[in-house]
């Protein structure tokens, strides 16, 4: 297994790329499914998790040629509608071949993704939604089985609470049903967003893209033809090395992005007191001369993204005075506050909200462990400012949603290196 091993407090300077959205990446990967032809996805990002993803793609009778950061994709040859446990259970986001797999072969079975380590997210939801649409679900020895032998139908849905996962599902499920689905309560994220270009693209009519109410008329089971197509900037990997910028205090530009992807991280930054110049596909963060604790609620698009939570933790650890995170998306989302604290952060846990008493260069490396995606990136960012060597474990983690993590780092001047345990 791999570590991490950061000498910190090195001079930062220069520019990072950043790559192609995982999150986005994912649910489009998924709404090949729907096509009828080869489709290259262009600006994939090489983690993790999207292999497994194609690799589920193949599991179901599709095909794929890789490429540098691209992806040839042919679900015409798929023979098989069942999502098995063993791939299910390494990525929840498995659970996105449910409503495309449905709508156009009518039955499905998708292993139950399991628990997650960042507390339950559960995909009752998504159920709801495909019995609106007509589909009759059981749940049968840890599998979803679904049929909707005469074809989904046009519904409304109305979500009692917004869901990514789901309304990508919906979305999806709802492009090859016959009539019109009203989709209430919609998550609005540049995921989702994209998602529905995508789809729209490919001839199906969408009203309220990126609004909470999407209306979309499906194709009756006639499948689409897909555009080939690029998939968005990260906007977490690119919060993520603004907050590499900002717990070193040092000027770096972040490039190949989409600045309005970013306002709720950019506006957090700027009230810790640092400077940021954007520009029409890049910014730049510029040192200041003391940093301002802040308060962070975390909650949908376009509000601050529970995904950011765990670095500006990170962040919030050297500046002067006391700052809050008030976690609501997910009740377990601060495992990475025990391995913060063992590099001598100071932060106190209440429930969901974390209090962080902020003192600058306070860190000393030591060696912790990943517990999850983002809070990898978290234990990251301490190190880079701690004194002396820490070794971060468990980075199997980072490599999920992180491409080249440890590259980009050493780019700009960071004493990192991935060694063997």
């Amino acid at each position: 297994m791999d570590y991490l091993k950061i000498i910190g407090n090195q001079k930062l300077s220069g520019e990072i790329s950043i790559s192609g959205a995982k999150n986005a990446a994912l649910p489009l990967i998924a709404s090949t499914i729907l096509a009828k032809n080869m489709v290259t996805i262009s600006n994939l990002p090489d983690v993790a998790d999207i292999n497994t993803f194609l690799k589920l793609i193949k599991m179901l009778g599709g095909s794929f040629e890789k490429g540098q950061n691209s992806a040839k994709i042919d679900t015409s040859s798929i023979d098989n509608t069942t999502a098995t446990y063993d791939i299910v259970k390494t990525m929840r986001a498995s659970i996105l071949v449910l409503g495309p797999l449905l709508a156009r072969f009518g039955h499905c079975e998708v292993s139950l993704p399991g628990g997650c380590a960042i507390g339950q997210r559960p995909v009752d939801l998504h159920l709801k939604a495909m019995e609106a649409m007509g589909a009759n679900i059981e749940i049968l020895q840890g599998y979803i089985k679904a049929t909707a032998p005469n074809g989904l139908k046009g519904a409304k849905i109305v979500f009692d609470k917004v869901t990514v996962g789901g309304t990508e599902n919906t979305v999806m499920a709802a492009a090859m049903a016959s009539g019109v689905t009203t989709i209430i309560n919609a998550a609005k994220e540049p995921e989702i967003v994209q998602l529905c270009e995508v789809i729209a693209e490919a001839g199906v009519k969408i009203e309220g893209i990126g609004t909470s109410k999407i209306i979309i008329e499906g194709t009756g089971g006639k499948l689409l033809e897909m555009k080939d197509f690029a998939v968005i900037p990260d906007r977490i990997e690119a919060g993520t090395y603004m907050c590499v910028a900002a717990i070193s205090n040092q000027k770096l530009t972040i490039k190949d992005i989409n600045p309005t992807h970013l306002e709720a991280v950019t506006s957090k930054l700027e009230e810790m007191n640092f400077e940021i110049d954007v520009r029409e596909n890049s910014l730049t963060i510029f040192p200041t001369s003391k940093i301002l604790p802040v308060n962070i609620i975390t909650t949908e698009y376009p509000g601050f993204p529970t995904d950011m939570q765990a670095q500006f933790m990170a962040l919030a650890t050297q500046a002067e005075g006391t700052s809050t995170i008030d976690e609501r998306l997910f009740e377990n989302r601060f495992m990475h506050v025990s391995e913060l604290s063992r590099l001598g952060a100071d932060i106190q846990l209440n429930g969901n909200i974390a209090t962080i008493i902020g003192e600058k260069g306070a860190l000393s490396g030591t060696d912790v462990m990943a517990t999850d995606l983002r809070a990898s990136s978290a234990l990251v960012l301490a190190a880079l400012v701690a004194s002396g060597e820490t070794n971060i474990h468990r980075i199997y983690h980072l490599d999920r949603g992180y491409e080249d993590l440890e590259g980009k780092l050493i780019k700009i001047g960071a004493n990192i290196k991935r060694c063997k345990e």
